[in-house]
């Protein structure tokens, strides 16, 4: 929301009674407020399934699907890298049996593709206890219909021990490299 110079966004009121008029708001929508994992998720986050690209919406199925990037097409801003997408479930969140979500997505920025490490928790699923690095979370207005409530998009840099090169450069920059391709 663009303002002009005159235009008075709200009112505040202090505790002697008097009203000042602000112009600006204090925080601006999209902000992401740094937090810790521990914070944010006490007993970590079980991912389910491959952390997958994300990509452009587009109608037409037969159309070469997009990558999405970290920069926003108005105002310019952003890192320019890569989206990443992640399914996965806070094993905290369910504990008082008021879970608002079964589970939700985490997006990655980062030039590659982050690789979780550990073993999986049931073979063959891709389920797996992470930890995340970079953490931010941005409040967001979920669910439908009169059942909304605040929630939090959570985007972060890396996951903890991953040696794809997502954080630091690669431990081995053939390991990351799909099996067939040949090196440059």
């Amino acid at each position: 929301m663009r303002l002009s110079p005159h235009r008075t966004v709200g009112e505040i009121r202090n505790i002697d009674g008097e009203t000042r008029e602000f112009k600006h708001m204090a925080i601006k929508r999209g902000y992401q407020f740094p937090i810790q994992l521990a914070a944010a998720f006490p007993q970590k986050l079980l991912l389910l399934g491959d952390i997958a690209r994300m990509t452009k919406y587009n109608p037409d199925p037969r159309a070469t699907a997009e990558p999405m990037f970290d920069i926003d097409p108005k105002t310019g801003e952003g890192t320019g890298k890569a989206l990443w997408k992640a399914t996965v479930t806070d094993p905290h969140e369910g504990q008082d049996g008021k879970a608002k979500r079964a589970s939700f997505e985490v997006i990655f920025i980062s030039d590659v593709q982050p690789i979780p490490v550990g073993d999986e928790i049931v073979p063959g699923t891709g389920m797996r206890m992470i930890e995340l690095e970079g953490l931010t979370a941005e409040p967001k207005v979920m669910g439908q219909g009169e059942f909304k409530y605040l929630g939090y998009q959570y985007r972060a840099t890396g996951i903890v021990g991953d040696t794809s090169g997502a954080k630091l450069p690669a431990a081995d920059p053939g390991a990351a490299r799909p099996s067939g391709a040949k090196a440059a």
